[in-house]
């Protein structure tokens, strides 16, 4: 099988690299070649933002998968799907939850009506991305991704916890601990991902796990184990993180308090991933698995130039910890 991904040298990119060199597949990525490449692929070096960024693309060859992991505006994706119909037997976008109207009801299946493809920002360029890789012209699969964890992540949001929860001392857990999270590993996907191109799988899926697959609780009490059980977590409500002007999702990483933006992200429906195939790791695994991962680096965990930092000053949570 041969596999084109689109990237290659980040967090999903880097798992389907991975996953497709362990399959056998023969791999080629195309990228910068800013960030070092693993082990067993091939390289095609170009920025597809430039004038004549895909020439390394226009070589005579074709691919039996191609996986487009491409996150910014829709015209990088258009002219790669452009340039690659007829030469690829399969095209994947990964794409986001985000492309729905926001307001509209929970669950979210892949019915639900889409955000408009004019609004800015990553809604709409993820919508407009979705619409541009139509111009490949063959099989394409639109794996609509929620919130990605796992080893290799470079958002830093589930690295931030699990280097807060080393740091120990009582810690401000965001509550209610019973809150329902979804998400997937990024390994799970990569293989959702590949197992479902080469089924020739087509359309739109929402790739995350099941509603409630884990909880808040569950994901910072392993966290707080596998670094060490020196945290104390002080579950703290939701009202009073907000008395203090503290943001969800960035300075609380990966936690949204009850309610519609809560429900938007975390009340999906999956059945259709589930029922071509879509398994997910226990949290525990990915946890773990990610405190492994950081604990090999050198000089922290990557991180993404393009997104805001993410986590709570050390002085603010003490003083809300400290007022309570």
């Amino acid at each position: 099988m041969k596999l084109l991904i689109l990237g290659g040298s980040g967090f999903v990119g880097r798992a389907l690299a991975g996953e497709g060199v362990a399959r056998g597949y023969d791999v080629t990525l195309f990228n910068r070649g800013l960030r070092g490449s693993p082990a067993g692929v091939r390289v095609l070096t170009g920025d597809r933002q430039s004038a004549d960024g895909l020439a390394a693309l226009r070589v005579d060859q074709s691919w039996d998968l191609v996986v487009d992991t491409w996150s910014a505006g829709a015209g990088a994706v258009g002219r790669t799907a452009r340039l690659l119909s007829g030469r690829a037997r399969h095209y994947t976008y990964v794409s986001s939850r985000s492309v729905y109207r926001w307001g509209t009801p929970a669950p979210l299946t892949e019915a639900a009506p889409l955000a408009d493809p004019r609004e800015p920002g990553y809604a709409g360029d993820k919508v407009r991305g979705e619409l541009a890789a139509a111009d490949f012209g063959g099989p394409l699969l639109l794996a609509r991704a929620g919130l990605i964890l796992g080893p290799l992540e470079d958002i830093g949001r589930l690295p931030w916890w699990l280097n807060r929860l080393a740091r120990g001392g009582p810690t401000l857990a965001p509550g209610p601990r019973i809150l329902p999270l979804q998400y997937i590993d990024a390994r799970d996907l990569a293989i959702f991902l590949l197992d479902a191109a080469a089924a020739g799988l087509t359309g739109p899926y929402n790739v995350v796990s099941e509603p409630g697959h884990t909880t808040m609780g569950e994901l910072l009490e392993i966290g707080a184990e596998v670094t060490g059980r020196r945290a104390r977590l002080r579950w703290t409500d939701p009202a009073v993180i907000q008395r203090y002007g503290i943001q969800p999702w960035t300075q609380l990483p990966i936690w949204l308090p009850p309610g519609p933006d809560h429900d938007f992200l975390h009340r999906g429906d999956v059945s259709k991933a589930l029922g071509a195939g879509l398994r997910c790791r226990p949290i525990y695994d990915t946890v773990a698995d990610t405190w492994t991962w950081l604990q090999g680096l050198h000089g922290g965990a990557p991180r993404r130039t393009d997104r805001d930092a993410v986590g709570l000053d050390p002085a603010l949570e003490a003083k809300v910890l400290g007022e309570q």
